[in-house]
């Protein structure tokens, strides 16, 4: 595909990942990647002329389709042949439940044993085949000859046969509305036209509720690959949020850790000047206990001094003792 034929950028990656992700499924490919590599992307988007959804050629899908067609023909062939069989065996198996019910006719037990004898005989011939396909010889030496010639007559056949269709619609029928009926289970109380009403649209609605279905399994699919998609994103992202969170955690204690320290310096400093200046008090009072009145007039000027540096000491004891409780506050 020439590059005129490019779409423009936003475009042309939109349709490149529908591509990626509907008809190239190995090909979990980001916006990133098809734009580091345009080549690339070049030809997938050429590749995706020449391919269906499945990621098949086109010649092989048309070949496909067509031998689907031909698959679902014999299946359905096979099918009214297989149901046909069981619809006569189930007739079959009825009666001998019902062999010792005095109620049945003697048309009864003739359609019946007429049945049976041309379903022995067909299934027999069918085990022996063609006999010019055959490499071995017989089975117990008989012939397809011999077996027709075990044949019921062929007015009883012809009087069987033209019963048989009655017998087994009347069997179809019941089968129809057995599956109608668990289907819509409502259906059960309706009147029998209005049941083969509903049986004459089952077909239709069953093909609809079975395309839903696939739909539905397409779209959760397609929701499922989204998801690993967002995971692995999510993922991602989620490990660059907890190296960035590592990498704020160690700058910021790096970078409290030296305030906290100078705080804690500022602390002791404070706390020792208050201890010094405790010390001194308790000196001063103890001086103060010592000298009585008359001493201390004896002793003068030097003691007045003592006395002035006393209160000094003490209103800076105070402020100090102030100060420690109001860092002790902020510190906490």
């Amino acid at each position: 595909m020439a590059s005129g034929d490019f779409c423009s950028p936003g475009e042309g990656m939109e349709i490149l990942q529908q591509v990626c992700s509907k008809q190239l499924p190995p090909c979990n490919l980001s916006e990133e990647d098809l734009l580091q590599n345009p080549h690339f992307s070049k030809l997938l988007l050429s590749l995706s002329q020449h391919v269906d959804e499945s990621g098949l050629s086109l010649s092989l899908a048309k070949e496909q389709a067509q031998a689907w067609k031909e698959v679902r023909l014999h299946k359905t062939t096979w099918l009214r042949s297989e149901i046909l069989h069981r619809v006569i065996q189930e007739l079959l198996v009825d009666y001998y439940v019902k062999i010792q019910d005095a109620n049945l006719t003697s048309e009864d037990k003739k359609f019946h044993e007429t049945l049976e004898q041309r379903l022995l005989v067909t299934e027999l011939a069918q085990l022996l085949g063609p006999s010019q396909e055959r490499e071995t010889h017989p089975l117990l030496g008989l012939e397809k000859a011999d077996l027709l010639e075990l044949m019921p007559p062929s007015e009883d056949f012809v009087w069987m046969r033209a019963r048989l269709l009655l017998e087994v619609e009347e069997q179809l029928k019941k089968k129809c509305f057995t599956l109608l009926c668990y289907h819509d289970p409502n259906s059960d109380s309706d009147s029998e036209t209005l049941k083969a009403a509903k049986v004459w649209k089952l077909a239709e609605v069953l093909v609809s509720e079975k395309q839903q279905c696939q739909d539905a399994k397409s779209q959760h699919k397609e929701q499922m690959v989204l998801l690993e998609k967002k995971s692995a994103t999510y993922s991602q992202v989620l490990l660059r949020c907890l190296a960035l969170l590592q990498r704020l955690l160690q700058e910021h204690r790096l970078r409290t850790q030296s305030e906290l320290d100078r705080i804690n310096a500022q602390y002791l400093e404070i706390k020792c000047g208050a201890m010094i200046l405790k010390l001194r008090m308790e000196e001063l009072k103890i001086l103060s206990d010592t000298y009585t009145a008359e001493k201390v007039e004896v002793l003068g000027e030097e003691f007045d001094r003592l006395v002035k540096e006393y209160t000094q000491l003490k209103q800076a004891t105070e402020n100090k003792r102030w100060a420690l409780q109001e860092f002790s506050k902020a510190y906490c």
